[in-house]
């Protein structure tokens, strides 16, 4: 007994012996071991439901290869370039082997060099990612495969949740099963946003270079494979000098990893690439919002991507904006003034169009959407209705007071002059006689002649109807005058030649059609003479220039509104001045700032040049050498 209860002693002892430090190793080791092992099981465990619920909330995947372009328009310029987009705007659909080779080197480089060597997840760009997050001490790389980020633009969002990460593994996973490389990096490139609205390489090529991806240079491959990082902060056309220095990064990452030698790539970075952002100014929106009001009414509703190709002339879009702002800010009085223009071939092609000073203050268009008093710029259907009916320039008339209606007009000094011909009358714009030439002729036909030559606003029926009392938009009435400068042949405006959907067709193309007369020759070839004595002894002699020129001022009550429409060299444009709330301004007459702003954009038109501090001369500038 005794010694069966010192053996159990001793056991017991030995069981509580201190381990050997030799042997714990071993064991330690075991039972890391098996910890791992179980978190694995549990993880496991835990996960495949995890996985399979997230994969049964997985987004159809069935229409890859489809584009889910939205309704977008494209609007291009007379030269075929892109000046506006409206909606997202999505360009050719590239294959493999239409994309430069330099744009998919670039890609690569920068976005997973080990794009080729893994299955849609790489392990080892994940720890080389967190390697130089930690070293940084915030977040300078990331781990994406090109195939995850494929996964996650095309079906998922940008939220940081388990469960988008997990769907984003299963999707890549899923594309690798499905799709080679190339059909990869093709439908990568061909639906990855690049900003501005632009969806795949083509449309931001397009929309930044202002041609097709087929043509990228090596500068610009870099570029737009930079963009991805952040379309927002790496844009070419929000930040130039961010985006250069972005893409020399791209240009290193080419060299790092064998695709281009150091001294090609020192190359790239010095070659100056075309952006292409606001090829026509920031005011190509008042000529561009004007044309996209335009669609339904010539197709209908818009449910697919189009292209708008445009009259607009770039260049002298930009030349209107700073004539209207060089004249406006030469005087103090006419800071709270606005202005538009509108310049337009003999055909109604519009060339160029200003609704304001500065579309980014105010969009509203006063080139069309204002209604205003055209002045003394409305007896041009006066003095054509009286031509018609059998007067002539020489015809003399008496310039006293006369009352109708208990109305009496007034002449701009008050005084009158006695008798004077039609020519002088309408060239010095005395109100007296265009009142009582509107009278004996009839009203009813000046209204008849302005509905003619295509004014198609309301017109009252009133005496003061011969001093524009109506009111008009600036477009219609350079439109009208159109008519006399095109020799009497109709004459509508229009800025659309065609309208073709993404695949090439033609939804709607501009047909001029016959020449339709509606003013006798003899009597447009009188007209076009009073016209141009207008600027050359009358109220216009402002607008004189080193060829001929034919126009007509317009000057309201209480100078609330001043015009001039004035033509030559083969193109014509109409310039409004005057204040949104239709408050008088300071003396401003159709003479005065109108037919300077017209003198200015005229004068950069006939030299070529659209220099910012430009001047225009108060002389006549000399001729161009023909030699």
């Amino acid at each position: 007994m005794t010694f069966n209860f010192l053996k159990k002693k001793k056991s017991r002892k030995a069981a509580i012996a201190p381990i050997d430090k030799r042997k714990a190793p071993r064991k330690g080791l075991s039972k890391l071991i098996y910890g791992i092992f179980v978190v694995v099981v549990w993880g496991v465990i835990l996960l495949v439901p995890l996985t399979v619920y997230y994969a049964y909330d997985l987004p159809d995947i069935s229409n890859i290869e489809t584009t889910n372009a939205k309704t977008t328009i494209m609007v291009m310029d007379r030269n075929g370039d892109p000046i506006a987009t409206y909606g997202d705007v999505y360009g050719d659909w590239l294959e493999y082997n239409e994309i430069p080779p330099e744009l998919i080197e670039a890609l690569i480089a920068t976005e997973d060099r080990r794009f080729f060597d893994h299955y849609g997840l790489d392990v080892r760009g994940l720890l080389r990612a967190a390697v130089n997050n930690i070293t940084a001490g915030r977040l300078v790389e990331g781990g994406s495969t090109i195939s995850q980020q494929l996964a996650k633009n095309l079906y998922l969002n940008s939220s940081r949740t388990l469960k988008r990460k997990i769907q984003e593994l299963l999707l890549s996973f899923w594309l690798e099963m499905k799709l080679d490389k190339q059909e990869i990096i093709t439908i990568y490139l061909n639906r990855a946003y690049f900003g501005a609205g632009a969806y795949g390489i083509d449309a931001a090529s397009r929309t930044i270079f202002g041609h097709g991806a087929r043509n990228l240079t090596l500068t610009e491959s870099a570029m737009l494979s930079g963009m991805l990082k952040g379309p927002a902060l790496y844009s070419p056309l929000r930040d130039v000098e961010r985006a250069y220095a972005r893409t020399s990064i791209v240009l290193d990452n080419m060299v790092a990893v064998g695709y281009l030698d150091q001294k090609a790539a020192n190359a790239a970075k010095k070659r100056s690439v075309n952006i292409n952002g606001a090829s026509a100014g920031g005011d190509v929106r008042y000529f561009t919002d004007w044309i996209v009001e335009q669609v339904p009414d010539l197709i209908g509703t818009v449910n697919e991507p189009i292209i708008i190709h445009t009259t607009l002339v770039p260049n002298m879009q930009q030349m209107a904006a700073n004539a209207v702002r060089q004249t406006l800010s030469r005087q103090e009085r006419l800071d709270d003034t606005q202005a538009a223009l509108v310049s337009m071939d003999l055909d109604g092609a519009v060339r160029a169009l200003i609704g304001g000073k500065n579309y980014g203050e105010s969009q509203f268009n006063r080139a069309v959407q204002a209604e205003r008093q055209p002045g003394s710029a409305f007896k041009l259907f006066v003095y054509l209705a009286a031509l018609e009916a059998g007067y002539g320039p020489d015809t003399i008339m008496r310039d006293s007071p006369i009352i109708l209606n208990d109305w009496s007009p007034k002449n701009y000094g008050g005084n009158y002059e006695g008798d004077v011909s039609l020519n002088t009358a309408f060239s010095k714009s005395i109100n007296t006689v265009a009142v009582k030439l509107s009278e004996r002729v009839n009203r009813s036909n000046v209204i008849n002649m302005s509905e003619r030559l295509g004014i198609t606003s309301p017109m009252t029926t009133e005496p003061s109807l011969a001093l524009g009392t109506s009111e008009v938009n600036l477009l219609e009435l350079t439109a009208a005058y159109t008519v006399v400068a095109r020799g009497g042949i109709e004459t509508k405006p229009y800025g659309i030649v065609e309208i073709e959907n993404s695949s090439g067709q033609i939804l709607y193309r501009h047909m001029p059609g016959p020449e339709v007369r509606i003013l006798d020759e003899d009597v447009t070839f009188t007209m076009q003479s009073m016209l141009e004595n207008v600027v050359t002894s009358g109220t216009a002699r402002s607008a004189i220039m080193d060829f001929p020129v034919a126009g007509k001022t317009g000057t309201t009550q209480n100078y609330k509104d001043a015009l001039f429409v004035g033509y030559g060299r083969d193109m014509i444009n109409g310039v409004w001045v005057g204040k949104d709330d239709s408050t008088p301004m300071s003396g401003v007459t159709g003479g005065g700032t109108p037919a300077n702003i017209w003198k200015n954009f005229m004068y950069r038109v006939y030299l070529g040049r659209n220099d910012a501090t430009l001047d225009t001369p108060n002389v006549r500038p000399r001729v161009k050498p023909t030699n």
